[in-house]
């Protein structure tokens, strides 16, 4: 069916930054059409180190504008989506010869006042003696800091955005790779291309929005055939996870002798994360995996401060994300700003383009804001920010405190086992209710794959969550990955095989009738 009415908005990128623009774009009653070539949040949305921080280091290069807003967006996160973002106590302890106590000190004290608080604790100092933080360490630290930041399930937060938008009207559309878009008067002509069966389409819009992240630079060249005035850096990121290093819920930050900072953070209950890395990266993003120098590098630094000892023997699993950050000269990646940069292009009745260069997933939601702030005046619409105080989809538990949400669970479905209860929740907030329906034992819930992964979890995330292959939802929308035995997820793989061979004879059949 031919389009009838050109869309307000396309949306070149899935990712958090996509995501996040098209769903505060619909909710101001924008129409909305975003194409993913891969899944959401399929490159860098789902390599981070899954944090929503101030980011503590960035306050050394003094970008205290972006320091001051990511910590404000902790809390406005927080109480959105208290089911997949949590709060965590950071341990950062004092190493002689590195950055010295008075330091940390300020540091911290800007880092409680920058954003204001009203639910995350504020910093302390500790002595390791007697803080249960100081078990696992070796026996030359006597003494640190802790303070606040959160946790996020970072690809999660990007499909819920994706969700919301979807719920308020906006075309979501993976799979489907631009493949050109160019200017024809004051309106774009964007043509796409499906990822299963190669089917060319073509749409219209009043304006474009490329938030197609490290390939940001890639699209404005080859794919608009436009030429990009901004200077791009890619930086790679990777992360390793090993058997759990210690007992505790504190994570740590440690700091190392080339100014670079490493995390270890509780994981998936029997793992622990260290990252990341910042290497400059040259190539092709999707290509993109950790290097053997890579892992040295973080196992050398985790042995610094642990006295149980790791080698790249213990890694588990390991992934690697390109960063697309705003490019600058400065030798030390780390140094590079993280900081986003919204180019708006279009003059004389021209369509309107705006790239997305940088940006952090804490920050996303302020950078959609903006966003909507810049093409206002280019289309013509009241700018009226409304996200700041919205629910994401499965956030409306009642306030933030989750566990107690959890009992609620396990009170109204004491069928179901505590951990898959738990897990229930804490993946999809109130929107296990759609899971479970009028389940009212194990056995409604469909067919069990293994591990306790039922048909009716499977076939809600494909149906809801745009998942269609095995590794959308072992890696994308759970962790499973880490947990499932081996026949499991080949069961896994074989009920979704069959679930797009029945959706691509659904649609053969659909196009022989509408012809």
């Amino acid at each position: 069916m031919a389009q009838e009415q050109p869309y307000d908005l396309a949306i070149i990128g899935g990712g958090i930054n996509g995501a996040g623009i098209a769903r505060d774009a619909a909710g101001r009653g924008l129409s909305v059409f975003l194409c993913e070539k891969n899944d959401l949040a399929s490159a860098t949305s789902s390599s981070s180190t899954k944090l929503i921080h101030g980011g503590l280091r960035y306050l050394e290069h003094y970008e205290f504008r972006l320091v001051r807003e990511a910590l404000k967006e902790r809390e406005v996160l927080l109480r959105a989506a208290p089911h997949i973002i949590w709060p965590l106590r950071f341990v950062l302890p004092h190493v002689k010869g590195l950055r010295p106590a008075w330091l940390i000190r300020l540091g911290l004290f800007l880092y409680d006042n920058l954003g204001g608080r009203e639910i995350l604790p504020g910093s302390e100092g500790i002595r390791f003696a007697n803080h249960p933080s100081g078990k696992p360490l070796t026996k030359d630290l006597k003494k640190g800091f802790v303070y606040s930041d959160c946790w996020v399930q970072d690809s999660r937060l990007t499909v819920l955005n994706a969700m919301d938008a979807s719920r308020m009207g906006a075309e979501i559309h993976t799979r489907e790779e631009c493949i050109e878009a160019r200017r024809e008067g004051d309106l774009w002509l964007v043509r796409t291309r499906r990822q299963d069966n190669g089917e060319v389409s073509e749409i219209k819009a009043r304006s474009l929005v490329n938030a197609s992240g490290p390939w940001c630079a890639e699209i404005i060249e080859q794919t608009l055939s436009l030429h990009s005035k901004r200077q791009i850096r890619l930086v790679k990121g990777s992360h390793i996870v090993v058997p759990r290093l210690f007992e505790h819920n504190y994570c740590y930050i440690f700091q190392n002798p080339d100014g670079r900072i490493v995390f270890a953070i509780p994981y998936e209950n029997d793992f622990t994360l260290v990252g990341t890395t910042d290497v400059d990266y040259q190539g092709n993003p999707s290509d993109t995996k950790i290097s053997g120098e890579e892992v040295d590098y973080l196992c050398k630094l985790i042995n610094q401060y642990f006295e149980k000892k790791i080698t790249a023997d213990d890694v588990v699993w390991n992934y690697s994300g390109v960063r697309p950050l705003y490019g600058e000269d400065s030798e030390n990646a780390s140094a590079v700003t993280r900081d986003y940069t919204l180019d708006l292009e279009g003059e004389g009745g021209e369509a309107p383009l705006l790239n997305i260069f940088g940006g952090k997933i804490t920050t996303y939601r302020k950078l959609a804001e903006h966003a909507m702030q810049k093409l206002s005046g280019a289309l013509h619409i009241p700018d009226k920010p409304w996200t700041a105080g919205a629910k994401l989809p499965g956030g409306d538990i009642g306030g933030v405190d989750f566990d107690g949400y959890v009992e609620q669970v396990k009170a109204k479905y004491p069928w179901l086992p505590s951990a898959l209860a738990y897990r229930y929740a804490r993946n999809y907030g109130t929107l296990l209710e759609k899971i479970v329906g009028g389940a009212t034992n194990l056995e409604g819930l469909g067919e069990c794959l293994g591990d306790d992964l039922f048909e009716a979890e499977v076939s809600y995330l494909i149906s809801c969550e745009w998942a269609r292959t095995a590794e959308d939802i072992l890696w994308r929308r759970s962790k499973l990955g880490l947990h499932l035995s081996k026949s499991t997820i080949n069961r896994l793989n074989a009920y979704m095989s069959a679930q797009n061979a029945d959706v691509s004879k659904a649609v053969s059949k659909e196009k022989k009738v509408s012809s």
